[in-house]
């Protein structure tokens, strides 16, 4: 039965029935027919310390009973300046200031913005600067600004018309499928290098206010960490044309990849614009963030002093309550050391179980952000499903019957922006060892059966 008889949401799909959540406790979600699920995926990597905590829920109500709103055209909330405090003093002095927004498109939207009013203030002004480089099959929200930089094809295509003319894209930093046989790191890197390089030149680099990325790409990739030296290299190019650096954490920062910023497991590759997100409430409220460095902000400073841009929930107290005590979590519990250590862990168990399977092409991530990728055959340059075989929502799909009861999230459009599959696994911050081979094992036998039921 269609969902639209029965529903009167908009879902994202009005020919499915989704199964109703009813609760969480943990590691897992509950749901209406007593499923419990354990998810092994965060959501969309969101639920980095489970659900249930009650810290968080206390965090809330304390502040609803306080002030659940704020003006920020006229008002601030000591929540709001303490959770701003926290980010930038994560940052080792690079950060200035932060900006609290409701998702990580408004995230992006807000960056986007910020970097071409930088050069309006920043003396002398460059006005000529409109332009964005960014990457393809990349993704950086649903927004229309936000996906006028993003480079999936699926996500854009029916948005084409409507989109921003004002951004170009060079090659995504993809090893697996990009890096040429006998090509060294180093040479792959210059490669990339060379190409950005070129690409400011063929647009005018007097143009361009910044290059877009992110150093860990998620959904559209599948967990595709950065060469060693890659981030280096652009952050070198975008100062050598007098651009903007800016780097989209919303999916793999706040400690996923296993520092708290992806963009800290490389030296001299800090951002000048950072979009943070997903992790940084934990799912509890509704919440992203911008962070500005010390050289975009005092250009304000010495300028206006005005963000020309805002929005009616920005900063709001709640979010803010939330995910301050999220973060006061992370930090107390030293879960940091957890997402490294059982990623390691986790790592090495889906690759022993997994490696060997005729259709895992590839298994690649860092901290406890990995992704599977799924291919039709290896022996022919690991040749991609097409998009029609709805591989990775399949495989999600059955993982939530029974017997898996597993939650793991679906990419597609991997190899080229339209075929291709891949899933995430992303599970919280404060998983045990036996956490890890349960969902482990659990994974490897979800793969098996759903390829096998395939191929039977």
């Amino acid at each position: 039965m269609s969902a639209t008889a029965t529903s009167a949401v908009l879902h994202r799909s009005l020919h499915i029935n989704f199964p109703r959540i009813v609760g969480g406790e943990g590691n897992y979600v509950i749901l209406e027919d007593e499923r419990r699920i354990l998810d092994a995926s965060g959501g969309a990597a969101v639920a980095c310390i489970g659900h249930g905590n009650t810290r968080v829920h206390d965090a809330i109500v304390a502040q609803l009973k306080q002030i659940s709103y704020c003006s920020t055209s006229f008002y601030t909330t000591d929540v709001c300046e303490k959770l701003c405090q926290e980010l930038v003093g994560s940052t080792h002095g690079i950060m200035k200031r932060a900006y609290i927004v409701n998702s990580g498109s408004e995230a992006m939207e807000a960056a986007m913005k910020l970097a071409r009013q930088y050069y309006l203030e920043k003396d002398p002004p460059e006005p000529s600067r409109m332009r964005f480089i960014a990457r393809e099959n990349s993704y950086h929200g649903i927004t229309l600004g936000a996906l006028s930089v993003s480079g999936h094809a699926m996500r854009r295509e029916k948005f084409e018309p409507m989109l921003l003319g004002c951004v170009s894209r060079v090659s995504r930093c993809f090893p697996f499928r990009d890096k040429h046989v006998h090509e060294t790191d180093s040479a792959y890197v210059a490669r990339l290098a060379d190409e950005l390089d070129q690409e400011f030149q063929r647009v005018g680099a007097e143009t361009v206010c910044a290059f877009v990325a992110e150093p860990i790409v998620g959904a559209a990739l599948g967990c595709v960490p950065f060469v060693p030296g890659y981030m280096k290299a652009m952050r070198d190019v975008c100062d050598k044309h007098g651009a903007l650096f800016i780097l989209d954490e919303v999916m793999c920062g706040m400690g996923r990849s296993g520092t708290y910023h992806a963009w800290e497991q490389e030296d001299n590759a800090a951002p000048d614009i950072q979009t943070l997100g997903k992790c940084l409430g934990g799912g509890y409220q509704p919440i992203a963030g911008m962070l500005a460095s010390k050289r975009v902000m005092e250009a304000f400073e010495k300028g206006t002093g005005t963000f020309v841009h805002g929005q009616t929930y920005q900063g709001h107290p709640v979010a803010c309550a939330a995910a301050l005590e999220v973060q006061k979590i992370i930090r107390e519990e030293n879960l940091l050391q957890n997402v490294s250590d059982m990623g390691g862990l986790l790592s090495a168990r889906l690759k022993d179980l997994l490696t060997g399977h005729p259709n895992v092409g590839d298994i690649r991530g860092s901290g406890l952000f990995w992704g599977i990728e799924f291919v039709a055959d290896k022996t022919q340059n690991n040749k991609p499903f097409p998009s029609s075989s709805g591989v990775a929502s399949g495989i999600a799909e059955l993982g939530l019957t029974k017997p898996y009861c597993i939650a793991v999230y679906p990419g597609s459009g991997t190899a080229d922006g339209v075929n291709g599959d891949h899933i995430i696994i992303s599970p919280p911050y404060n998983i045990s060892p036996a956490d890890v081979e349960t969902i482990a094992t659990t994974v490897q036998r979800l793969v098996i059966d759903y390829f096998a039921s395939k191929n039977a």
